[in-house]
């Protein structure tokens, strides 16, 4: 095929595209249903333009995916021969959403309405950057490709490929606090201050302005072990891309989208990865491109550049750009405000590198009074951010000429800061007394407070944190540093004793199950709470828990959670005799009891009381294979790394952890 059919060759349909074409005398027709990859993608770059310059699409129907089933999408379409000079092919476009499939009836329905067709003379297509089959591409759009693109006035490049990002990537929350520069601002001042871990930039959900900054690399030594990662036959398998661009200031997007394409900012600082591709400008522009590349007059142009939703370097490098000068000044402080709304929005989080106190953590004796507070902060942000969006998106749009061609209006889906919600706040505000609990955070003092043994624990007369590192989760209050007890302790430093009740109910009512509030919040913390710390102390990578909850199993016999970071050999050994010992021997004390009782009991009172001796025996059961396997793996003293990472320390204790699901 590559000797043959040189410009198809890269997947058999499209070979048999210019077979048939071969075929076709002078006047000839053919007809042809194919999957669309020779429309857009840049490996059929050749293809498109033989096509385009020697035969003529007389017409094609695009009906998307779902024809023939789970596909890969399918063009219909019939060819001249000859090129008709002139001549506007009809084109009809099945699908409003790259990617959705459809029933065959609902195309054909979109068909014979006329929804969604188009005529484009297939000349035109030869003005636009790679010449994609862009027939919805209106004339106007196509002009603007004259002006100069991107790469003209900014270097949009590629990042770096680690070979095995479990070996060098972390999320930032993992290693040792001190071992990480977030703020480094360039190779060589990386290498001076002799960090290991530096953040990294890849990619992420869908966010726009800000965000995203999950990562970090191990970039130690100016990137030795990972310049140096070989395989066993010394053939290099990390990729290193425009190292002279690291710890720049940027503008990055995720390659890959599931729908549009979201630009955010990033600071000095970042190492940035292929998946996490950015664009280098000087900064007297660079607000200005980060301004229209999340405009809806960008989003237009990168649906003509890249209908595959697969967003390359060389296809943001050939946006156009007109710099108006008379709106440079608005567009660059728009700009500058969605950054700052963004940062705002992502450091509120306890996730955030930047996080500073929980926002529900204020100066009133209500926590309703404070969620409601809160939640007015969520809607002015969200209200602030939509406006200046919409008038960017206007802005750009007189610009480009697009006035009344593309959608002003943003939908409230596609602003990517957060709305205040009841249940995830509360959760929140739970897990960040939990943090406090173990002297992570303190309500003395912003952001993370100990996360490395170069820090020191805040002690705090409101509030103590968890001495031993050791909070238990039982179905009862058995232990004084019960964690139902200390989340009461904290709620109560928090908004004083007066309205305490109050806001333990206004708490527990947004959490689910039966009962009082304490009898609410200790279901939630056995049930709940560890599925949510490690949902949120995730990423792509998988779910990275800072807290471990050691589990004796599916009775609730014993848990108990630990801090990673405080961590030492012999914790294991005084979970074993401080707490499982005192356990048993409580479970043991309730079961003679009860068969005591049993003795003289009758009736329904001896039905409740089986029932209660079966739950105590299978407890104690449970509780006593928990209590081996604690001691096999106390005896051996196990020390960790952090700079492990969660996934390689966790496993060392699996049999004694609660399973990440």
């Amino acid at each position: 095929m590559k000797q043959n059919y040189r410009i198809s060759k890269r997947d058999l349909s499209t070979v048999f595209m210019e077979k048939t074409m071969n075929m076709l005398e002078s006047n000839g027709l053919m007809a042809m249903i194919n999957i669309p990859v020779w429309m857009f993608l840049k490996g059929f770059y050749d293809l498109r333009i033989e096509l385009l310059k020697k035969s003529t699409i007389i017409n094609l129907v695009h009906p998307g995916r779902g024809i023939f089933g789970s596909d890969f999408g399918t063009v219909a379409f019939v060819l001249s021969q000859d090129n008709i000079d002139g001549l506007k092919g009809t084109y009809f476009k099945l699908f409003d959403k790259q990617g959705e499939v459809q029933s065959i009836d609902t195309r054909e329905r979109q068909f014979l309405s006329r929804k969604g067709m188009f005529f484009a003379n297939q000349r035109e297509f030869l003005n636009i950057p790679g010449s994609p089959i862009a027939y919805w591409a209106s004339k106007q759009i196509i002009n603007d490709f004259n002006h100069p693109v991107l790469s003209d006035i900014a270097s949009p490049r590629q990042g770096l490929a680690t070979g095995e990002n479990n070996r060098f990537l972390r999320l930032w929350f993992e290693p040792d606090l001190s071992k990480i520069n977030f703020h480094a601002t360039s190779l060589e001042d990386a290498k001076e201050s002799q960090r290991k871990w530096f953040p990294y930039n890849k990619g992420g959900k869908y966010r726009k302005w800000y965000g995203n900054n999950d990562y970090v690399i191990n970039w130690e030594n100016d990137g030795f072990e990972i310049r140096n990662f070989k395989d066993k036959n010394g053939k290099q398998r990390s990729v290193l891309r425009n190292v002279d661009k690291y710890f720049n200031p940027a503008i990055s997007w995720s390659k890959v989208s599931s729908g549009s394409i979201a630009f955010r900012y990033k600071p000095v600082g970042y190492i940035f990865d292929v998946a996490g591709t950015s664009i280098f400008a000087n900064e007297d522009i660079r607000y200005y491109l980060l301004g229209f590349c999340n405009s809806s007059t960008a989003l237009q142009i990168a649906s003509i550049l890249s209908p595959t939703l697969n967003y390359e370097v060389g296809q943001i490098a050939n946006f156009p750009i007109i710099i108006d000068s008379s709106k440079k000044e608005l567009v660059t402080n728009l700009v500058k405000e969605n950054i700052e709304i963004s940062k705002q929005d992502w450091d509120s989080q306890e996730i955030s590198w930047d996080f500073k106190m929980n926002p529900l953590v204020q100066q009133t004796d209500s926590i309703e009074e404070a969620f409601l507070s809160w939640k007015k902060v969520c809607q002015n942000r969200f209200d602030s951010l939509k406006k200046h969006e919409e008038k960017l998106n206007r802005i750009f749009a007189e610009i480009y000429n697009l006035s009344g061609q593309v959608i002003c209006e943003v939908d409230n889906d596609k602003i990517t800061v957060s709305l205040a919600e009841y249940t995830k706040n509360i959760k929140e505000f739970i897990s960040y007394a939990v943090g406090c609990m173990f002297g992570r955070f303190s309500l003395k003092k912003n952001g993370v407070v100990y996360a490395s043994k170069e820090q020191h624990l805040i002690d705090d007369s409101c509030f103590e944190y968890d001495k031993d590192n050791i909070i238990p989760i039982t179905d009862d209050d058995y232990f004084t540093d019960d964690i139902v007890g200390k989340f009461v302790d904290f709620t109560k430093a928090v908004y004083g004793s007066q309205k305490l009740e109050e806001n333990l109910a206004f708490i527990a009512n947004a959490l689910d199950g039966k009962g009082t509030a304490r009898e609410k919040l200790r279901n939630y913390f056995l049930n709940s709470f560890y599925q949510d710390h490690c949902a949120m102390y995730s990423g792509n990578v998988g779910k990275r828990p800072i807290y471990w909850l050691f589990d004796s199993g599916k009775k609730n016999g014993f848990k108990c959670l630990i801090y990673m970071h405080r961590y030492t050999p012999d914790t294991l050994a005084r979970i074993r005799t401080d707490y499982v010992h005192p356990q048993q021997a409580r479970y043991q004390t309730a079961i003679d009891d009860i068969e005591r009782q049993l003795v003289s009991a009758t009736g329904s009172e001896k039905v409740r009381l089986n029932k209660q001796l079966k739950k105590l025996k299978g407890q104690a059961e449970e509780t006593r294979v928990f209590e081996e396997k604690l001691h096999h793996l106390a005896d051996q003293m196990i020390d960790i790394d952090l700079d492990d990472g969660v996934k390689h320390n966790y496993a060392l204790f699996k049999d004694v952890l609660a399973k990440i699901k």
